[in-house]
């Protein structure tokens, strides 16, 4: 950067458009084409010098500013003095807020004289050029001074690694080979030549594409940086060098730092010479075509360099996360893209019970961790991948349970509570939308995720053993689901079938079969799936058995009902009762079925409803009870709320009318989630 390039308070130009100066952290700045401020001529309407043709007249001149803006600087040393090891990481990046993006561009030379004659975009074509040689010998000043003696000095074994040296410099001398030796010569011979050939979109044209090399080096300027704070206080020799050179003249009282930043704000700024250069271009002119095609090959290479800073953040920030981890070697892999992440309440199906989890969602995968007690090292522990590849989600209705989904993957399903209908939603689409990308980037996926089914969590025939089931919750059964035995204190062991989820006895899961979910490995299943499975035939299949009146599950039941909720039936005294799930079907509308838990395959008792009277009963203690009544038999029901009371005197007053058609206005399935 040359002394032009210094502003008034000794520092250099700001970051513009596209490219973050300082770092990953500080953000990247949008891209800009903004009027002078208020009171500063614009660069369309300032005068800039004249700058000879001359590299000797040139050099002069040079000198002169250099003196110039030397002396201002000293006058403010003492407000803008860092210290010898030049500026941390976090002071260079707060700077990002008070800098102007016009202070870098040349201000009237009183040498010029008013009035110039010469046309306005030569004027800009020389700003160009001027501003070139000065840039040139600043990577002069970074490549040939700073890393030259840095690295002859690590090669002895004195300051730093040589590998360190490398690091911070990147590509520093291949930028400056190119600009010393191709593009300030170009730029040279061409304005020297301008009185008859007229143009520099051409110079710029040709070689625009090599500018790319600049995104290496972007992309390398925070751990450069960070690698200069670090060795600075590592290595007292590597300190005292820098900063003997940074006394030096040729260094304007800048650091090492502020010298490196200038590879970062190059390529802005030869779009904002550009854009003037182009606006300034006669619509006749024989340089158009090839300027605005240089401004759009410019604005590539910018585009180019933010990518690369987008890149570094995704890598540094997945770094992060994947510290948070542990570094587990089969979840490092630098190709994912961490999608969301965050706290998430885990429904046990064993005791009907939470526990605190952490979540993170990536591109191809979903880690379910828990916070560890003591962090050292890691934050989490990870307990489970599934991976989205066959992965499904779905919000689930539970009232005990609100804001649910359930997300069923090939390794494991599992039931998860959001602290808010918010927060659900946004992990719910999260995955789907996970889940719907993995599909389009693989032509082996089906067209589209089809949900799980609603009702019984059952998985379909081809899914079995292929991937996780949902597991039936334990309190939602009060007998084993296959051979309708209840659960008491002689079988009061509940295991649960590895390849179907459902609540069976010991008897019944006294099978195992290999699980393609798990690796295929032996686990315990009931005997429907081991015959599924296996295709072996064992001497208690019950295949083909007529079901018996009361073998009708109760959420098959219940998804075809006229109505169904959970209502407590009082015994004689009215003092006590049991609480049941009871349905009254509409395959059979006059009979109500009556289940111990919303997901027994096996109702408990019937009661015939037609002939019996609906009778009302007067509300007190929170409590809504109601009768039905025939001669000498009399049920007495509470229902949760007067509404759900009204509800079932209703229905029940219908069947025992003999009346089966659902009531006008009632959904056909009328089932009260409340339980």
């Amino acid at each position: 950067m040359g002394t032009d390039h210094i502003s008034r308070r000794g520092w250099i130009v700001a970051p513009v458009e596209g490219v973050r100066a300082f770092g990953s952290r500080a953000g990247k700045l949008p891209w800009r084409d903004k009027q002078a401020p208020h009171g500063r001529a614009s660069p369309a309407t300032s005068q800039p010098r004249q700058v000879p043709a001359s590299p000797t007249s040139q050099d002069q001149s040079l000198s002169q500013m250099a003196l110039r803006h030397q002396a201002e600087q000293e006058n403010e040393a003492e407000e803008e003095q860092q210290g010898r090891r030049g500026l941390s990481f976090k002071c260079l990046r707060s700077f990002r807020h008070k800098i102007s993006e016009d202070d870098w561009r040349r201000q009237q030379d009183p040498g010029l004289e008013p009035g110039s004659k010469e046309p306005e975009e030569k004027k800009i074509a020389l700003e160009l050029l001027e501003t070139e040689q000065a840039y040139v010998n600043r990577l002069h000043l970074l490549d040939q001074v700073f890393y030259t003696e840095l690295m002859k000095e690590a090669k002895n074994g004195k300051t730093a690694p040589e590998e360190v040296v490398k690091m911070i410099f990147s590509n520093i001398s291949s930028i400056y080979q190119f600009h010393a030796r191709f593009f300030l010569p170009e730029l040279q011979k061409r304005m020297q030549d301008w009185s008859c050939n007229p143009r520099i979109g051409d110079v710029i044209q040709k070689l625009a594409p090599f500018l790319k090399m600049y995104g290496e080096y972007v992309k390398n300027f925070d751990k450069a940086v960070e690698l200069i704070t670090v060795w600075s206080e590592k290595s007292p020799p590597f300190q005292e060098l820098i900063a003997d050179i940074q006394k030096r003249k040729v260094c304007a009282n800048l650091t090492l730092q502020h010298h490196m930043l200038e590879p970062v704000q190059r390529i802005p700024r030869y779009e904002l010479l550009l854009k003037d250069y182009v606006r300034k271009l006669p619509t006749e002119s024989p340089d158009r075509g090839d300027a605005e095609k240089a401004l759009e090959m410019i604005f590539m290479v910018a585009k180019h360099s933010n990518a690369a800073i987008a890149e570094m953040e995704r890598l540094q920030n997945l770094w992060a996360v994947y510290q948070r981890l542990g570094l587990e070697d089969d979840i490092v892999d630098p190709s994912n893209e961490l999608i969301k992440e965050g706290p998430i309440q885990k429904i046990s199906t064993r005791n009907n019970s939470t526990s605190e989890k952490y979540l993170f969602l990536f591109n191809n995968m979903l880690l379910y961790c828990v916070p560890k007690v003591i962090q050292v090292g890691a934050e989490f522990q990870v307990h489970l991948r599934i991976d989205v590849d066959g992965m499904k989600v779905r919000e689930m209705s539970d009232t005990q349970f609100p804001h649910t989904f359930l997300v069923s993957g090939k390794q494991r399903t599992l039931e998860l509570q959001a602290r808010s209908g918010e927060e659900m939603n946004a992990w719910v689409k999260a995955c789907q939308d996970a889940i719907d990308r993995k599909e389009k980037r693989s032509e082996t996926f089906k067209t589209a995720v089809h949900r799980l089914e609603m009702g019984t969590p059952a998985l379909k025939s081809e899914e079995l053993g292929r991937r996780a089931p949902q597991w039936v919750r334990d309190n939602l059964v009060t007998m084993c689901m296959r051979c309708k035995e209840p659960f008491n204190t002689i079988r009061r062991r509940r295991h649960h079938c590895r390849a179907c989820g459902y609540v069976v006895c010991a008897r019944c899961s006294d099978y195992k079969a290999k699980l393609q979910y798990n690796g295929n490995r032996l686990n315990r299943v009931c005997q429907e799936c081991y015959i599924f499975l296996t295709g072996h035939v064992v001497l208690e299949d019950r295949e083909g058995k007529h079901k018996g009146i009361l073998e009708k599950g109760a959420a098959e039941v219940s998804g075809r009902s006229l109505l169904c909720s959970s209502l407590q039936l009082l015994d004689r005294s009215g003092k006590g009762g049991t609480r049941g799930w009871f349905v009254i079907p509409q395959d059979d509308p006059l009979v109500l079925y009556i289940y111990a838990a919303p997901q027994d395959v096996r109702a408990h008792t019937s009661i015939p409803l037609l002939g019996y009277q609906v009778r009302d009963l007067p509300p007190g203690d929170s409590r809504h009870p109601f009768q039905l009544a025939q001669s000498r038999q009399v049920y007495t029901f509470v229902a949760d709320t007067e509404e759900l009371k009204r509800r079932w005197m209703r229905a029940m007053a219908r069947s025992a009318a003999g009346i089966t058609h659902p009531e006008e206005g009632e959904d056909a399935d009328s089932c009260d989630e409340a339980e």
